[in-house]
């Protein structure tokens, strides 16, 4: 007997220069129904960002894809911001501060588009690989100002990070807290299976449905959500995971886990993070 549950996929990227909707139709094809389309960053559509308007054909780009997976029948959300790592691209040409006011001037933007109901959340971080100290400490003060804006808009941050444990999550959740965003909207994108860990501290993990990830969480809880950070790039097909990943997963950990935990994944927790409605 099919399974007929809502599938939804916390953090996808659609690039209609590489795969596009074709990856959505397979996602759709194996069960998919609800995605976070998430914003690529500015490189990959070919611009060198030297204003905040600069990240608008980035932002809209987003919104046009949104529409156009919507008219596949699949629900799409989009997420919009600017990649943290697009403070080792900007230095390459301006300083270190101008890179800062740019970034912000990004977020500013993709808030208003959060403000006008266009976009459910917030994208910022930082870097996931070493930088100097100086733009380590510049990427965290752009990330408290992605909070600031979150706890503004009443809206969820997803965060871009480097891997992460104890000391890291409790990091986060320090620099999140101080602004009085809403802690479960502030979302660990790439998150490992530590649910029981994000719970106390607030976050809201968005687990990478890596081998044995999803298994390791639902030991605990079904406080997280499922996703396959889909990166669309036609010189890394399938990477990070496919779009078939969570629909396929979630399938085969029903028949041993039962119905009921993924109704919580895949439908109640985008519901509260994001303040969206998962229809099926």
């Amino acid at each position: 007997m099919p399974v007929k549950i809502p599938i939804t996929d916390n953090h996808m990227h659609i690039d209609p220069r590489a795969k596009g909707l074709e990856a959505v139709k397979d996602f759709k094809r194996v069960g998919g129904t609800h995605i976070i389309l998430v914003s690529k960053p500015s490189w990959t559509l070919g611009i060198a960002p030297k204003k905040p308007k600069d990240f608008l054909p980035v932002f809209e780009e987003t919104l046009k894809l949104s529409e156009k997976i919507q008219k596949l029948g699949i629900g799409a959300f989009p997420v919009l911001g600017v990649h943290p790592a697009e403070i080792s691209k900007l230095t390459e040409y301006m300083e270190l501060s101008k890179a800062s006011e740019l970034m912000k001037g990004g977020l500013e933007l993709a808030a208003s588009y959060v403000e006008k109901g266009l976009a459910v959340g917030l994208k910022s971080g930082r870097p996931h690989y070493p930088v100097s100290k100086a733009s380590w400490e510049v990427s965290n003060e752009i990330m408290e100002y992605a909070f600031e804006l979150g706890r503004e808009q009443d809206c969820a941050v997803q965060l871009h990070t480097e891997a992460v444990g104890e000391p890291e999550l409790q990091d986060l959740a320090g620099r999140a807290r101080k602004s009085g965003i809403k802690m479960y909207k502030v979302v660990k994108h790439y998150s490992p299976p530590l649910v029981e860990l994000s719970e106390e501290l607030g976050l809201f993990p968005g687990v990478l449905a890596g081998k044995g990830a999803i298994e390791t969480a639902l030991e605990k809880s079904p406080r997280f959500m499922m996703e396959t950070d889909y990166i669309d790039d036609p010189k890394r097909p399938g990477a990070v995971l496919g779009p078939k990943t969570i629909p396929r997963r979630t399938r085969k950990l029903i028949e041993i886990y039962g119905e009921d935990p993924f109704w919580i994944i895949h439908k109640e927790n985008p519901e509260k993070v994001y303040e969206i409605e998962i229809e099926i």
